[in-house]
């Protein structure tokens, strides 16, 4: 009874904590150049006193789908894809380096470049910052040019350049932020072999019929296991009862 209570009890703890995850990815599944989470079950064994066949179950992270997701095409000057493997460097909230495929950018009332959602982009130099402009255009190698305000179209200035990474998937971690970094904790190299295609968006790789699918496999699993939780205190008492007679 004892196993059957920990291992019910703890696997409808983490099938929540899997339901989740799972939520999480769905709720993204029009984010812009977003990477699908990951996760596991597995068998843990209860430490500390008590019988030593008593185990529980834990839902891990394994970490995230490195697949790309579909191109779309909108047209927009300042939207950017990723070809192939690479990443956009930005500046995160607390300042440092971290990457992102979300190429949706924006232009701040103080003139930086910054992503969709609002961390600045980062070029050779630092964030990269935009004048007053005509135009502005991203040209396949990560260059920023603008035709500045008030002349003709044949007048371009270039005022900086994505920086571009290429560090292996399996070197990245993502943060709390939804951003990546390296796990070493220092900032990858620019990387030329890395292009940007213009007027083009990544869409997020969230699989939605599959993470359907397994939302309503994980509510049933839940669902089985608070039965089990359940039919081991109807079990506890009739043998309560029969002790008793």
């Amino acid at each position: 009874m004892d196993r059957l209570v920990y291992i019910a009890m703890s696997g409808a703890k983490e099938t929540l904590r899997a339901q989740a995850a799972n939520n999480h990815n769905l709720a993204n599944a029009s984010t812009t150049g977003f990477r699908a989470d990951l996760s596991a079950f597995q068998s843990q064994a209860v430490a500390g006193d008590g019988l030593p066949s008593r185990v529980y179950a834990v839902d891990a992270s394994i970490g995230w789908d490195s697949t790309g997701g579909s191109l779309e095409q909108t047209g927009r000057d300042l939207d950017v894809a990723v070809q192939g493997s690479g990443w956009l460097a930005v500046q995160a909230p607390d300042g440092t380096e971290a990457y992102t495929r979300a190429g949706d950018l924006r232009i701040d009332s103080g003139g930086m470049l910054t992503t969709g959602a609002g961390h600045p982009v980062l070029g050779d130099g630092g964030p990269i910052t935009v004048p007053p402009h005509a135009s502005v255009t991203v040209a396949r190698d990560g260059s920023v040019s603008v035709v500045p305000l008030g002349q003709g179209a044949q007048t371009v200035a270039t005022v900086g350049r994505i920086k571009l990474v290429k560090p292996p998937d399996g070197a990245l971690d993502r943060g709390q932020d939804g951003l990546f970094r390296l796990r070493a904790g220092t900032p990858a190299e620019a990387d030329a072999s890395v292009h940007l295609t213009s007027g083009a968006l990544e869409s997020s790789n969230v699989n939605v019929a599959e993470a359907m699918t397994q939302m309503i496999e994980l509510a049933r699993r839940y669902e089985l296991q608070v039965k089990a939780i359940r039919t081991a205190e109807e079990d506890a008492g009739a043998a309560t009862r029969l002790l008793q007679t």
